[in-house]
């Protein structure tokens, strides 16, 4: 196909989705680089976000371009033969084994506590807020933490494990507000570090340990925007993991990013520069996980929510911009927005959800009443 052919393929796919090449609107793309075309065409998704990286194209508005393409499905006309053999290689390979589980530590969570604490809340609170009553970032996580807290009934003197307890802002959370004692698992060394000296002097533990590793009785156990790194080969290990530490009359919280389809794999630009390892669990996959280990009692969505916290994400590393050191070079810069407008498009277009659910090992008896 010759490159004038594959420009027009790409005005014809893009016409699908409103979104024209050197238009005048935001989420139009300028080509700076005439090789888009046949790299794009060529290797999807990779393409497209490594050209976007190197300089090729430009727009205003990555999250509304990122919007109109995913609710046109436009990711689904441009689907290189690569894919198959991604798909091939998830079905064959537990990619979230136990000696792979600190690699997206290393890869993502480990690349710099100063980067994460200009980017993120006064708490460090790497997942999505709730938004329903707030209006700042801050606002909307501590909203989110007290509504884990209260669906959990939290009280004084009960114990509570945190698998991906992240930088110990939950932890110090649930501690200080609810008088309970709380460990803490992390597989990044940095985020262990920050997390025990954030909760020195609390009733907190913090083990840099894989989930599988961890021992003893808890009265609750919640897990908060992790679970998207165990992978579908391990999502009934991970369930029975928690109920072995979970006490017979405990409760499971899980906050997770959901897809709206079962699949094996990852988007492959995002597996490459931001999550190695990861997928997201569509809710038939969950519930197949869940099924005959615990009793779903609850299951909430708010997934619209996740694109106002990436977009304050966003807005708080271009404004610290300046003053984040050399390391972060200008690739890195155009890598890390891409990441978090892409997301913030996904989610806008409702191809991807956020959702909480609340487990008992047996049911709760008379009924659950989910707080909101």
């Amino acid at each position: 196909m010759t490159t004038g052919a594959m420009r027009s393929r790409a005005v014809e796919l893009l016409a699908l989705a409103g979104v024209t090449i050197d238009g005048p609107e935001p989420w139009d793309i300028r080509v700076r680089d005439g090789r888009l075309f046949a790299r794009v065409l060529a290797e999807g998704s990779l393409g497209l976000g490594e050209s976007y990286m190197d300089g090729w194209w430009e727009c205003e508005r990555l999250d509304a371009f990122f919007h109109r393409v995913l609710a046109a499905e436009l990711d689904t006309r441009v689907e290189p033969w690569k894919d198959a053999l991604r798909v091939l290689r998830a079905r064959l390979l537990n990619l979230q084994r136990p000696g792979r589980a600190f690699e997206i530590a290393r890869r993502h969570y480990d690349i710099g506590n100063d980067l994460f604490a200009r980017m993120l809340d006064a708490r460090m609170i790497y997942s999505c807020g709730y938004w329903q009553d707030a209006t700042t970032l801050d606002a909307a996580q501590e909203a989110k933490l007290d509504l884990v807290c209260r669906k959990l009934g939290l009280a004084p003197g009960m114990r509570v494990l945190d698998i991906g307890c992240g930088w110990g802002g939950t932890a110090k959370f649930a501690a200080e507000r609810y008088g309970v004692s709380v460990v803490g698992a992390t597989v990044s060394a940095e985020q262990a570090r920050h997390a025990r000296t954030l909760c020195a002097g609390l009733d907190v533990e913090i083990l840099l340990e894989d989930y599988r590793a961890l021992r003893g009785t808890f009265d609750r156990v919640l897990s908060i925007g992790m679970f998207e790194h165990v992978g579908v080969k391990n999502y009934a290990t991970f369930m029975r993991a928690v109920r072995a530490r979970l006490a017979d009359d405990g409760l499971f919280l899980l906050h997770t990013i959901g897809a709206n389809r079962s699949t094996r794999k990852n988007d492959p630009w995002t597996e490459r520069y931001i999550f190695p390892n990861s997928m997201l669990p569509s809710a038939r996959q969950i519930a197949a996980a869940v099924e005959g280990v615990f009793v779903l009692e609850d299951w909430h969505g708010f997934g619209p929510d996740y694109d106002r916290t990436l977009m304050a994400w966003h807005a708080n590393v271009e404004r610290a911009w300046p003053d984040l050191p050399a390391r972060y070079d200008e690739r890195f810069r155009r890598m890390w927005r891409y990441f978090l407008l892409s997301s913030a498009g996904g989610f806008r277009a409702r191809q991807n959800q956020l959702w909480q659910l609340v487990l008992s090992p047996h049911g709760v008896p008379g009924g659950y009443r989910a707080p909101r």
